[in-house]
């Protein structure tokens, strides 16, 4: 019986590390505009996505910002696989060689990967 037990426990841990290692995203806060935490690896994957496919920025009247909606005029773009699971249900954004991560909800910008 304690075999068992310490088996399920170590079990357990296992699993709770490794979900651990696999968490990309953290969403703080409450409401539309809580904001998101992404690991610097995926940072830098970003980033790099941007610049091998030239993405090209999209030019406002106004600043695109954390919190605040981007203007409807703006095109949002839909998230590539590779940046992780946790973020497919964003948009993004490039203004001003930085990457907005937007709610396409609300359109509200949730996060800047600068």
């Amino acid at each position: 019986m304690k075999k068992l037990m310490l088996t399920c426990a170590a079990a357990a841990l296992i699993s709770t590390g490794a979900l651990a290692q696999s968490t990309v995203v953290t969403t703080t806060g409450t409401g539309h505009a809580a904001a998101v935490q992404i690991e610097p690896e995926y940072r830098t994957k970003i980033r790099t996505y941007v610049t091998e496919h030239k993405v090209h920025p999209v030019q406002t009247r106004e600043k695109i910002v954390v919190g605040q909606p981007v203007p409807r005029e703006v095109e949002l773009e839909a998230v590539p696989a590779d940046w992780g699971p946790s973020l497919t249900r964003y948009r993004y954004v490039y203004s001003g060689e930085r990457v907005m991560l937007v709610d396409p909800s609300t359109r509200t910008v949730v996060q800047e990967i600068d």
